[in-house]
């Protein structure tokens, strides 16, 4: 069996999330969505697939994310995506062009998040509307706080650390007020509560959680019968939650919703 990294996961450890935003953005036969953020692009397919009549343009940083997205696409038989290598905060849209904007977990990791909207609402046509997923605060993620005290080398007291960004769009005053400033209004915050799944069984989910750059970090600066005491640990941790549907996470996100002033 090949060995699982996050990238091959990804939309399986964000199925059920998946479906709550599929359900919100709503998108219409005619529309023209934008996807940002857009990975390996199954959001960009689903937002296909309902706007039969329309378009949409999938946008991320990772050529090689695309490149998988692009792939799937021809495999499902889609003919109205197209994708983009660039980032959103300043990527050159045509101005006031798109009707919905969507993002699973794709807007948390602008350098400025005022000039990234403000930049995303000259795209959208008066009264598009955005509807983005953004993770709540890591003390409500229990993926967040478990993994990195799993991923804690006893000998060192080092411990593994998420990267700047994860987090940052979890405060709803905070959302609320750089959505309005860029030009959106009636923002709206729904809860979304469901696990998130780490694969069938705990060599899976620990091969994935190994594949995370801070993990590798973590890892490359131990000695090895540290590294294996701390792999160790994780495995405990991961066994803990298995469950008859695989390892599992408690997790909690905000599906954030807004419309752009005429």
């Amino acid at each position: 069996m090949p060995v699982q990294t996050i990238a091959d996961h990804y939309d399986a450890e964000l199925r059920r999330h998946n479906e709550h935003l599929r359900a919100a953005t709503a998108v219409a036969a005619t529309d023209r969505v934008l996807d940002i953020g857009c990975g390996a692009g199954q959001t960009t397919r689903d937002a296909a697939r309902a706007a039969s009549s329309g378009t949409v343009l999938g946008v991320d940083i990772s050529e090689q994310m695309l490149e998988r997205a692009r792939r799937l696409t021809r495999e499902a038989g889609l003919q109205n995506i197209t994708y983009e290598l660039g980032d959103a905060q300043v990527h050159r849209f045509p101005p006031a062009y798109f009707d919905v904007l969507i993002s699973r977990f794709g807007t948390m990791f602008f350098a400025d998040p005022a000039v990234a909207f403000a930049n995303l609402a000259a795209a959208s046509r008066p009264g598009a509307r955005l509807v983005m997923m953004v993770w709540q605060g890591s003390e409500r993620n229990e993926w967040a706080t478990a993994i990195p005290e799993a991923l804690t080398a006893p000998e060192k007291h080092v411990s593994a650390t998420w990267g700047p960004g994860l987090f940052s769009l979890a405060e709803t005053d905070a959302v609320e007020s750089i959505l309005q400033k860029a030009g959106f209004a009636e923002v709206r915050f729904t809860d979304v509560h469901e696990p998130v799944y780490y694969g069938p069984d705990v060599d899976t989910a620990c091969q994935i959680i190994c594949s995370f750059k801070t993990t590798k970090d973590l890892l490359a600066g131990l000695y090895a019968g540290e590294a294996q005491r701390t792999l160790d640990q994780l495995r405990r941790m991961l066994a803990d939650r298995l469950t008859g549907n695989g390892v599992q996470f408690d997790s909690r996100a905000w599906i954030v919703t807004a419309r752009r002033l005429a």
